[in-house]
């Protein structure tokens, strides 16, 4: 059963290609725009660095996508739809869609993601009539919650992990309600970086307003209406073609999570793939059940992760629903990524990693030149926090939250990309300038990990190292990643790339994590360090079959040791 609302079947395009090229850049444009402006003035490094923020238009009835920008995180466009639809219904239950209102939440199970992501959903009207939905997603650094930066391992339920708040107004006809800022404020951490960045939001809506009228005004609603109408239909035709390419069939694949952070056991992510004519199924029945811990995520978030996946099968296909139109799920209730209320869901990233992970791997069994092998699979969200302790800032607190990179999967033009960002975004990995000059920390080291990616005709790309020293006197430490237990995978005989390790240093002894890749409340002295050495990504054909000219600039470059290289060259890694 599909799970967005699929418009009324469209005519055949009658635009000239040239207008609606046009138009689409202007649409992009836009929303590009938009993300540029909350980009430039957020506060938190995680939006206006690390860019982890979206902006989109969306359908006037049933909330789908209908543009989204170049730079927002693609992970973002599939979750928005069900939180423009959860505004929607909210309006509808209070006082009806009305101009100047901006409604804002962070409820997961709505609008997917976590509750770190907040929505801002504005309806946009011409001349009296709604014409479409704007909306705004953004990672706020610190939301309450029993953890610093919310990435919250051993949380059981979701208000363990942040506060939880539900559709409301924020704007109400065009004037600003500070009531809900207090609550948001008094609910914080840090209040002056969350002001900063809901007024970023708030600003990149205003801009997208403004660019959306002078559209408007220059091309009349009609045109602009029918133009986001035939690039849906576009979307759909290409991603029939696409799925018409692959061999009918059922190809199957399941990967684990090292576990939820409460019970040190896996839990299986499973994928059966059905290839029939132009039309995709993707069945996760048999993925394990929704757990304690927070790796669960809800319905909307695991369709967001399947739109990401296909997106990078599929890159030509426009980002809009129609990506979704020829594709079928099968997602029973009360699985691991169909939870409901009020199952904890703060790690969501893991879990979506995962499932990008089968799908490629899925994929491969049908295609091994359209898949590539699965990338380095965590994020590895840290949060380092305390108090300062010099004069001018006594007491004040502070809180490092930031994620990490990792290495791509071979593939078959080339090797997989090193030390990368995770595939479910566009999100880069903050400087360590700018994070060693906002918080009291030292990188001691960032490098690429030698023999990290998986051996292959195309070899994996490298993972990385990080360590990170404590300037101030102590701080506690969070930890939230995966890929501890279960590395990622090549395919068509590529080998898989290393594991994560985290280790951290107490009284010059380096120590690590009971479940290897979750831990809360490590406590760290001045001059103690915290150590990263994040996974490599799997590797695409036989290791024997590498060009030795790609052998020889391996070695020479670091990448791959000498006894590494020879057990490539023997097939025996």
């Amino acid at each position: 059963m599909a799970e967005h609302t699929p418009n009324p079947p469209p005519m055949d395009p009658v635009m000239d290609p040239v207008t609606l090229a046009v138009l689409r850049g202007r649409l992009e444009q836009i929303a590009d725009e938009m993300d540029a402006t909350l980009y430039r003035s957020a506060f938190n490094p995680i939006i206006a660095e690390a860019h982890d923020a979206c902006h989109g238009l969306y359908d006037a009835t049933t909330g789908d996508t209908l543009v989204q920008g170049k730079s927002g995180l693609p992970v973002f466009v599939g979750a928005m739809a069900f939180a423009v639809r959860a505004a929607m219904r909210a309006a509808g239950e209070r006082g009806g869609i009305t101009a100047g209102d901006t409604w804002l939440f962070n409820d997961p199970y709505e609008g997917g993601t976590h509750a770190n992501d907040f929505k801002l959903v504005r309806p946009f009207f011409r001349n009296g009539q709604l014409f479409c939905f704007l909306a705004s997603a953004a990672h706020w650094h610190d939301v309450g919650g029993n953890v610093p930066g919310n990435y919250n391992p051993a949380a059981t339920e979701c208000w363990q992990e942040a506060v939880q708040i539900p559709p409301v107004r924020i704007v109400r006809g065009g004037v600003f309600d500070d009531d809900v800022l207090a609550i948001l404020k008094a609910n914080t951490r840090l209040p002056d970086s969350l002001w900063g960045d809901l007024n970023g939001q708030l600003a990149a809506l205003d801009l997208g307003e403004r660019r959306l009228h002078d559209l408007l005004d220059q091309y009349g609603d009609a045109q602009v209406q029918q133009a986001m109408g035939e690039l849906r239909t576009r979307a759909v035709k290409l991603m029939q073609s696409h799925i018409a390419a692959l061999p009918d069939g059922r190809y199957s694949f399941s990967d684990i999570l090292d576990n939820d952070g409460v019970k040190d056991e896996p839990l299986t992510i499973a994928l059966d793939m059905t290839v029939q004519g132009d039309r995709l199924t993707l069945d996760f029945s048999r993925t394990s059940p929704q757990c304690a811990g927070p790796v669960n995520i809800s319905r909307a978030t695991a369709i967001a992760a399947c739109y990401v996946a296909l997106k990078h099968l599929f890159p030509d296909v426009p980002a809009n629903a129609g990506v979704l139109d020829a594709v079928d799920f099968v997602l029973p209730e009360g699985l691991v990524i169909s939870a409901a209320r009020p199952r904890p869901v703060g790690g969501y990233t893991e879990t979506i990693l995962r499932m990008i992970d089968v799908i490629f791997s899925a994929t491969a069994q049908a295609d091994p030149k359209r898949a590539m092998a699965q990338a380095y699979g965590t994020i590895n969200a840290l949060s380092i926090a305390g108090l300062r302790t010099d004069a001018a800032r006594k007491g004040q607190r502070w809180v490092m939250f930031s994620f990490f990179g990792g290495g791509h999967g071979g593939h078959s033009d080339g090797d997989g990309l090193s030390h990368g960002n995770a595939p479910i975004s566009t999100a880069t990995i903050p400087p360590l300038e700018i994070l060693e000059a906002a918080y009291p920390v030292r990188f001691t080291q960032w490098a690429l990990r030698p023999d990290s990616g998986g051996n292959g005709q195309q070899r994996g790309g490298l993972g990385a190292i990080y360590e990170i020293e404590l300037l101030e006197q102590d701080a506690e430490v969070f930890i939230f990643g995966e890929r501890g237990k279960a590395a990622p995978q090549g395919i068509s005989g590529g080998s898989a790339g290393s594991m994560n390790v985290f280790s951290y240093e107490n009284n010059s002894e380096w120590k690590q994590p009971p479940m290897r890749s979750k831990m809360i409340g490590i406590r760290l002295k001045q001059g103690e360090r915290v150590r990263l050495e994040t996974p490599g990504g799997g590797g695409y054909g036989a290791p024997a079959a590498r060009d030795a000219a790609a052998r020889e600039k391996d070695l020479a470059m670091g990448y791959v040791s000498v006894p590494n290289a020879l057990k490539a060259l023997k097939g025996k890694a």
